[in-house]
Formats: C-alpha cells, structure tokens, sequence
C-alpha cells in the first residue's frame, strides 16, 4: 500500500482553508453579540455562523481526503 500524495496535498489544503475560519468564525460572533444595538448586529451574526459552518465543512473534507489518500491509495 502507498500513499497518493496528491490527494493527501488536497486534503491538507482544505485543512489550512479551515484553519482561519476556526478563530474567526467564533470572535465576529463574539464581536456581533457584544454590539447587539448596531443596525448591522444580523448580517454580521450570520456572517459569524457561515464561517463557522464552513470551518466545520472544510474541517471535515479535509479529514475525509486524507483517508482516502491513506486507505486507497492506488485507485
């Protein structure tokens, strides 16, 4: 069995794509939450949970091509 590096390069990259989402996404709902009276207080609190729920989705893709480059690694 060997590795396919190029998928687990793409899996990586969706790892480090996750990365910054991970701490942005929960201080812009810190942020939004703290300025409730602003008039921009619900585009920026959906702003914040969108970059969550991508943190989360990239996070998971990320793991899930690994896998694959590490348990398929010919086809």
């Amino acid at each position: 069995m060997s590795t396919n590096k190029e998928i687990l390069f793409k899996g990586v990259k969706y790892l480090l794509f996750a990365l910054p989402l991970i701490f942005i996404g929960p201080s812009v709902i810190f942020s939004s939450f703290k300025n409730q009276d602003h008039p921009f207080y619900i585009p920026i609190l959906g702003l914040g949970i969108i970059s969550c729920f991508g943190a989360i989705f990239l996070m998971f893709k990320g793991i899930q091509t690994i896998m694959q480059s590490l348990f398929d690694g010919n086809k």
